[in-house]
């Protein structure tokens, strides 16, 4: 659901401008609210499972999503639909990184292994659904509520996962629950929205000064947020993301080759729609469509690799050139073509198989190279690295795009070959973490 609610809005952002008579930056703020309180919070939901219990802060936010969702389908006006959206970002944010903590939580070896393959197919699922299911359901405009029904189809999604939730889910062990630190959940929230804002709307606005000066103090804010952090280590107190995480240089490595890799995903998405719609005017279905073989050999990762034998402690490298390759495939095939069809879609899905095997096996050992203790602190730093690459990622290529326009092949072409260089920033680091 919360994959799905990223890439519906965008869909939906036209309909919902014209029955609404909503202005473009009011329609921007509905679909980028959401993303904003996900990013922002992702490392706090990480650190209040952690002090409240796994599964029930799990339950809490798939509760607030819920009710933002029925909010948000019910909505009278802008200003409603925008402060829901906020919040069902919120509750997505609670909800998500309990997940993975979960995971490492209750699996060790192949038997992780296999769940993050799950994982990964219900990302993949997510994102297909949004491909797809977004504009059908709004084409259907059942009972001629246009919109609405993509959010109000959560609702009764989220009750029965609440009910399956609290019969299923271990229960949260008792014992001792860390305070949590709201100074570092301020300064860190603060030094995330300071650089979230501006790269989802700055690119699109020309760069305007303000995103500039944004992104000039998040630096200060980010050293305010070190500054507290290691004050709250020095005290005693337990920091808003463990000391020894960052420090881990497993762990850095692993979040280097993640974001270069996770980053380029987000970024070829949105220019790949530009590419597709305003140079070979294709329409929002057919792009749609486009990245449905990638998304789809995503998935496929996911459960290829616990069956593996061998070579599992490579893999990570493996897939960032596998990524890398089916980016040289679909920038040689725009060299010796330059449209799009079957040939096209089935060259993406190279890259998605690659994306697939990198991200299942990053994520494992990311989170195999700390002992479960760290589990809150990994999976918020995970989470919020694959945001913020996103955001990084489609601001760069968007710019970059915008500013070749003019040749939308040669402008498409230029991203791919900066795509390639990050895939293999990204092995090189795979490489590093696994010899």
């Amino acid at each position: 659901m919360a994959n799905i609610d990223t890439a519906v809005a965008n869909i939906a952002g036209p309909s919902i401008g014209a029955d609404l008579h909503a202005s473009e930056g009011a329609v921007g703020l509905v679909v980028s609210g959401y993303v904003v309180a996900f990013a922002v919070l992702l490392i706090t939901g990480a650190r209040l499972g952690s002090s409240l219990g796994y599964r029930r802060t799990f339950l809490l936010g798939l509760t607030v999503f819920t009710a933002a969702s029925l909010a948000c389908g019910l909505a009278p006006g802008t200003a409603t639909l925008v402060v829901a959206r906020f919040i069902q970002g919120a509750g997505a944010a609670l909800m998500v990184p309990q997940v993975l903590s979960g995971i490492q939580m209750h699996f060790e070896g192949r038997d992780r292994l296999k769940a993050l393959g799950y994982f990964s197919i219900a990302l993949s699922g997510g994102a297909v659904a949004g491909q797809l299911l977004g504009g059908v359901i709004i084409a259907a405009d059942l009972f001629g509520t246009g919109w609405r029904p993509i959010f109000l189809v959560n609702v009764p999604i989220g009750i029965v996962l609440a009910v399956a939730g609290r019969r299923l889910l271990p229960a949260d062990p008792p014992g001792h629950r860390d305070r949590l630190d709201l100074g570092g959940v301020l300064a860190l929230s603060t030094t995330v929205l300071l650089v979230i804002v501006p790269l989802l709307l700055g690119s699109e606005r020309g760069w305007p000064t303000w995103s500039w000066l944004c992104l000039l103090l998040s630096v200060p804010a980010l050293a305010l947020f070190e500054y507290g952090e290691r004050r709250a280590a020095s005290r005693g107190s337990r920091p808003l993301i463990a000391r020894p995480v960052l420090g881990n240089p497993s762990v850095r490595l692993g979040l280097l080759a993640h974001g270069c890799t996770s980053g380029t995903y987000f970024a070829l998405l949105f220019v790949l729609a530009l590419y597709l719609q305003g140079g070979l005017h294709k329409g929002p279905a057919y792009s749609g469509f486009a990245m449905v073989v990638w998304v789809a050999t995503f998935g496929l990762a996911g459960p290829i690799l616990p069956r593996l034998r061998r070579g599992v402690r490579w893999m990570p490298v493996i897939g960032c050139l596998v990524l890398a390759v089916g980016y040289v495939a679909v920038l040689a095939y725009l060299l010796l073509d330059g449209t799009a069809g079957p040939l096209l879609f089935a060259l993406l899905g190279i890259g998605g198989l690659g994306l697939g095997i990198t991200s299942n096996t990053l994520i494992g050992a990311v989170t195999s190279s700390m002992s479960s203790q760290y589990a809150a602190d990994l999976s918020g730093v995970v989470a919020t690295n694959a945001q913020l690459s996103g955001a990084l990622g489609v601001a760069i290529a968007g710019s970059t795009y915008a500013a070749l326009a003019v040749d939308p092949s040669r402008a498409l072409e230029v991203v791919l070959a900066g795509f390639i260089v990050l895939t293999l920033i990204g092995a090189h680091a795979a490489h590093r973490l696994v010899r």
